[in-house]
């Protein structure tokens, strides 16, 4: 199942996508009377009422699967269901907590001249940066000239979890997104030039601080459900700028598997539904290439991940 957070109005309305590409507006679409129209207002509420609440939906879709073309005029004419390129938010458009990896495949690890980290580690992304797809993220006037892109898989976790072992962990997670953990890199160079501890941790915060700008946090098109994806660890990632591929890997790339990701985390943060741990990048960000390939006023990024569809954004003068 896809789910969506719909732009119809401030926030947004959670919907679904149906086999053809049309939207189900899940408010409207809900039967009077019925146990639908009291379904949460929003996606990650829905994720807080477990399987009830999803099961409901998927109760919905099926039934609006199962209807004839008549039945789809109808929901048309009350805008219960909506054409394929409805104008969309991020699937989450105001997450409580995103945790972004660090680190995470081997290939990114390489061609940053690191070396592999022992354990997981990360940092948080302020939701103030999440923004939806096809939206524009402006450049930062204060760091327009070394943004870069940063395609990644996200995990969205759907039930309570907190010091969650290894073999309970994917049992916690609702589905997946594509992200773009878009990055100012001005300044990266002051790690290598860092000749004591205090000046390396001044670097890494400036570093991690260039990633919070106003919609460096791009997410969706969909929140897939975890049943669609077989295996996260095996799934084929891509981005390309203006056309062009930047960044091909597959998560089978990935330092640690997704289970002792979540499980990691879970050992300090009380992960909730809807909570994000966006899993880091592979190798081919703009940085790594020679030479750079940084944003400019006018470039569009596409990030593909296997069964989860096509992340694309446009970057513009901030």
């Amino acid at each position: 199942m896809k789910l969506v957070t719909i732009d119809c109005i401030p926030g947004g309305q959670p919907g679904a996508v149906l086999e053809s590409g049309e939207i189900l507006h899940l408010a409207r679409a809900a039967t009077p009377g019925t146990a639908e129209t009291w379904l949460p207002p929003h996606l990650r509420d829905i994720l807080g009422a477990g399987s009830e609440g999803l099961n409901l939906v998927r109760r919905m879709v099926a039934r609006v699967e199962e209807t004839g073309e008549d039945a789809r005029e109808a929901l048309r004419a009350t805008g219960a269901l909506l054409p394929e390129g409805t104008r969309l938010l991020a699937p989450l458009p105001s997450p409580r907590l995103i945790v972004s990896v660090g680190q995470a495949y081997r290939g990114h690890v390489a061609e940053m001249k690191g070396k592999p980290p022992s354990e997981p580690h990360g940092f948080l992304k302020a939701p103030s940066a999440v923004t939806g797809p096809f939206a524009d993220i402006p450049l930062p006037p204060q760091a327009p000239d070394m943004v870069d892109y940063e395609g990644e898989l996200c995990v969205v976790i759907g039930r309570a979890c907190h010091n969650v072992s290894e073999e309970e962990a994917m049992a916690c997670v609702a589905g997946y997104m594509v992200t773009n953990d878009v990055s100012a890199r001005d300044h990266v160079p002051l790690i290598g030039k860092a000749s004591t501890t205090p000046e390396a941790r001044h670097a890494w915060d400036l570093v991690h601080m260039g990633k919070q700008y106003p919609g460096f946090s791009p997410m969706g098109p969909a929140l897939v459900t975890a049943e669609e994806i077989a295996d996260p660890n095996a799934l084929e990632l891509v981005t390309r700028v203006n056309g062009a591929v930047m960044q091909q890997a597959n998560t089978d790339d990935f330092i640690f598997p997704l289970a002792r990701v979540i499980s990691y985390f879970s050992q300090w943060y009380a992960l909730a539904p809807g909570d994000i741990i966006s899993t880091g990048t592979p190798g081919g960000v703009g940085y790594g290439h020679d030479p750079k390939v940084l944003m400019r006023p006018g470039d569009v990024v596409d990030v593909t991940v296997t069964g989860l569809g096509t992340l694309s954004n446009r970057f513009v003068a901030g």
